[in-house]
C-alpha cells in the first residue's frame, strides 16, 4: 500500500481502505493504520493470503454494520482471538439497490436513504462511535464494514471524519473512492446471480452528489454533525475531543511548490513529463488505454503555449508537474461563451512530486481562471477511467455530460466525460 493509494489490495475484498492521511482544518492529519473501512469481511477465509494480510494489520475491533439476515446469508469475518466482533445494524429500512429502475437518480435517492439511517440507527451509530473512540484511546486498529463498503460504511466514515475536523470536500472525495471498486463489486453480484444484470445503472456507484446532499440535509435537520452527535445520539462533547486526541497526528510541513508559465525553452521538459506520465499510467492501469509515450511532441506544446497557457510546477529547482490552460475547447464542448477555461494534461512526475501535488496544481489553475474573470473551470476525462473521474469529483467537479466522439487529433475519436466546477 502507498499513501497515494489508500486501497489495500486483497484478492476477495475490493473496497478495503485506510482512512489515514486526511488533513484536518487545523493542519493535522488522520493517523495511518488506525482506522479502516471495508466491504463485507465475510469474504475472508482462514488459511488464505487475504486472511494473513488482514491479521497482519493488527486490527483489534471489527464492526459489522449489516443486517443479521445478511450475515446469515453471506457469512461474517472468521473468529480469531486477536480481535473482538460487534454487529451493529445501523440501517432499519431494507431496500434492493440492484432491483431499482434506471430512472432512479442515485444522488437524491441514496442521500434520502442515508437520512433514514441517521434517523433510525441512532442506537447503533452511537455504539459504533463509542467503540471507535475506545479503540483510539487504546491505540488499537479498528475496521468497520457493510456489504459493499459504500453506503452504511460511507455514512459512518463521514461522521467520524467530520468529528475529526476533516473538510467536507475531502469527506466527499473519500466517499467517491468506492468508484475504484465498482467493477469488481458488480462482478461479485453477477457471480451470485448467474445470467442476470442489475437493473439499476447506479448499482455499486458512489457519485459525489450522494454525500454532498446527505451532509447538507444533516446540517438542515440537526444544525451540524456535532449537534447530531451530541443532541440526537446523546453523546457528550468529550467524544470528538477523544477522537481528535488519539486519531490525529501533526503532519510534516507541506513542501513549497512554485508555479510559472512555460516558454519555448521548456518544450523538451514538457514532452518528457508527458511521456513519463504515460508510462506510469501504462504500468499502474494497463487495462485503461489513455496516454501513449511519444504521442505528443514539441510542436503540440509550442502550439498550446501560443494559443493558451502552459504552466510548470517546481519543487525547488526540479520540475515536478505541469498543466495546460485553454480558453476554448470546441472538440469536447462545442462553441461556448467566454465564461470558462479548460484544464488539460494535468500531469506529475511520480518519482519526484510530493503527495497532493496534483490537487495543488488544480487549485492553482482554478486561481488563474478566476484571475482571468472567468467563472467556470472545465475539463474532460476519458470515459473508461473511473479513477480519474472520481479524483475530479472529489475536487468539487460535477459531471455535466458525455462527448462520445471527441476528436483529440490522436488517431481516432474517443468518448470523454465532461466535468465542470463553478468558481467563486
Amino acid at each position: 500500500m502507498t499513501r497515494a493509494n489508500r486501497h489495500i489490495p486483497f484478492d476477495r475484498l475490493h473496497n478495503f481502505r485506510d482512512l489515514g492521511g486526511y488533513t484536518t482544518d487545523d493542519g493535522r492529519a488522520v493517523r495511518w493504520g488506525r482506522l479502516f473501512r471495508s466491504d463485507g469481511l465475510g469474504k475472508l477465509a482462514e488459511g488464505t493470503a487475504d486472511w494473513d494480510a488482514f491479521l497482519g494489520l493488527g486490527i483489534r475491533t471489527v464492526i459489522d454494520l449489516r443486517y443479521p439476515w445478511e450475515i446469515e446469508a453471506k457469512g461474517r469475518v472468521p473468529e480469531h482471538p486477536s480481535f473482538t466482533y460487534r454487529n451493529l445494524s445501523i440501517e432499519h429500512r431494507p431496500y434492493d439497490q440492484a432491483a431499482l429502475t434506471p430512472d432512479v437518480d442515485p444522488g437524491p435517492y441514496l442521500a434520502a436513504r442515508f437520512a433514514e439511517v441517521a434517523e433510525d440507527g441512532t442506537k447503533e451509530i452511537r455504539e459504533a462511535l463509542k467503540l471507535i473512540a475506545e479503540a483510539g484511546e487504546s491505540e488499537a486498529p479498528l475496521v468497520f464494514h457493510c456489504a459493499s463498503g459504500k453506503d452504511r460504511t460511507g455514512l459512518l466514515a463521514a461522521l467520524v471524519l467530520s468529528l475529526l475536523g476533516v473538510p467536507e470536500q475531502t469527506i466527499i472525495e473519500d466517499f467517491t473512492l468506492t468508484e475504484l471498486a465498482t467493477a469488481r463489486l458488480v462482478a461479485d453480484w453477477q457471480t451470485a446471480h448467474p445470467g442476470s444484470e442489475p437493473t439499476w445503472p447506479g448499482y455499486g456507484r458512489a457519485p459525489a452528489e450522494v454525500m454532498a446532499l446527505f451532509l447538507a440535509d444533516l446540517r438542515t435537520r440537526y444544525g451540524s454533525v456535532q449537534r447530531y452527535v451530541t443532541e440526537t445520539l446523546g453523546l457528550d462533547d468529550s467524544l470528538p475531543r477523544t477522537l481528535r486526541a488519539n486519531l490525529l497526528e501533526q503532519p510534516s510541513p507541506e513542501p513549497e511548490l512554485t508555479f510559472r508559465k512555460a516558454d519555448e525553452n521548456d518544450l523538451a521538459t514538457l514532452v518528457r513529463l508527458r511521456d513519463e506520465a504515460a508510462r506510469w499510467q501504462q504500468r499502474t492501469a494497463p487495462d485503461i488505454a489513455q496516454w501513449t509515450p511519444g504521442q505528443l511532441d514539441e510542436t503540440h506544446f509550442r502550439t498550446r503555449i501560443q494559443e493558451g497557457e502552459v504552466w510548470l510546477t517546481h519543487l525547488g529547482t526540479t520540475v515536478v508537474g505541469a498543466w495546460e490552460l485553454w480558453w476554448s475547447d470546441p472538440a469536447a464542448w462545442g462553441t461556448q461563451p467566454p465564461t470558462a477555461a479548460y484544464i488539460h494534461r494535468l500531469m506529475t512526475d511520480h518519482t519526484t512530486a510530493p503527495p497532493g501535488t496534483g490537487r495543488r496544481m488544480l487549485t492553482e489553475a482554478e486561481h488563474r481562471i478566476t484571475a482571468s474573470d472567468r467563472t467556470l473551470s472545465r475539463l474532460d476525462c476519458i470515459s473508461t477511467n473511473p479513477h480519474l473521474r472520481a479524483y475530479y469529483e472529489g475536487a468539487g467537479y460535477k459531471v455535466v455530460g458525455e462527448q462520445p466522439m471527441k476528436d483529440g487529433r490522436q488517431g481516432s475519436p474517443y468518448a470523454v466525460t465532461l466535468l465542470e466546477k463553478r468558481l467563486k
